[in-house]
């Protein structure tokens, strides 16, 4: 069945191993039968500074609250032009594909620039009912529910440093702001990420083996399982947002936050 499939780029250098992975997923998706639409950041040269600017017409022009700019702004259709472009490419999508290096542990700066303002109030946070233990629609609900998402990156550390007792640290929680706190917070269902370690390291010998590794990963974007984060409002926390104690034990950290096997069953939104 054809999907419609958002990838956004964000690599300064389209000849780079992150350029070739997304030209990767383009073809691959493409012959899959799907659509593919790119948001090629450093291309579009997309303003990564959350500010007045992506107002039209501001609601207090003498003091920036940007999130409560932000929510009139969606609201009253009065957003920047080029927010409402990305909104409109993540409300069309099935499936969206992040496409990036992890620079200083994280994304780059014009990819959280993009975060920040097109994951708008009453877009993608701030939604839902709020009170009577209820703290709206996010975590598993949200508007962006019912899309499928996965980080495409590379690292420049070997996967052992890594690891639960490596020096950089356990990777599912150096992406646990990413994967939970960004994407899955507005509803989307989260892929593990395809992640390429030791990038400056990788030759061209190790290109086609690589490159088939990710076709297969691209081939199962919407058969894989995607990690399992527990619902906000599934009945896993307190209405304080607390895990509730007889849940996550033998894990720690992140960890707890995903179900595990022998848990009740989450109330579905």
């Amino acid at each position: 069945m054809r999907k419609n499939i958002f990838i956004v780029f964000a690599h300064p250098e389209p000849k780079s191993l992150n350029g070739a992975l997304k030209d990767v997923a383009v073809e691959r998706l493409t012959r899959n039968g799907h659509h593919v639409v790119v948001s090629d950041l450093y291309a579009m040269k997309f303003k990564a500074a959350a500010d007045g600017a992506d107002f039209l017409d501001r609601a207090d022009a003498t003091r920036l609250n940007y999130m409560e700019e932000s929510r009139k702004a969606y609201e009253g259709d009065t957003q920047a032009p080029d927010i409402i472009a990305e909104q409109k490419k993540l409300n069309d999508a099935d499936a969206v594909i992040f496409q990036f290096p992890m620079w200083w542990f994280s994304m780059p700066a014009i990819l959280k620039g993009w975060v920040e303002r097109v994951l708008a109030a009453g877009f993608a946070y701030g939604v839902g009912q709020f009170g009577n233990g209820r703290w709206g629609d996010r975590y598993g609900e949200g508007k962006l529910t019912g899309r499928r998402a996965m980080l495409s990156l590379s690292c420049g550390g070997p996967p052992w440093q890594f690891g639960v007792r490596g020096v950089n640290g356990a990777l599912d929680d150096l992406l646990f702001p990413i994967q939970h706190g960004i994407l899955f917070y507005p509803g989307m269902q989260v892929l593990p990420p395809f992640v390429v370690f030791q990038a400056r390291r990788q030759t061209l010998g190790d290109w086609p083996s690589l490159k088939a590794l990710y076709e297969q990963r691209l081939d199962n974007l919407f058969t894989d399982a995607p990690i399992p984060f527990r619902l906000q409002n599934g009945g896993h926390y307190d209405d304080k947002q607390v895990l509730k104690s007889n849940l996550g034990a033998g894990e720690n950290g992140t960890r707890i936050h995903l179900v595990q096997t022998g848990d009740p069953p989450q109330r579905l939104p």
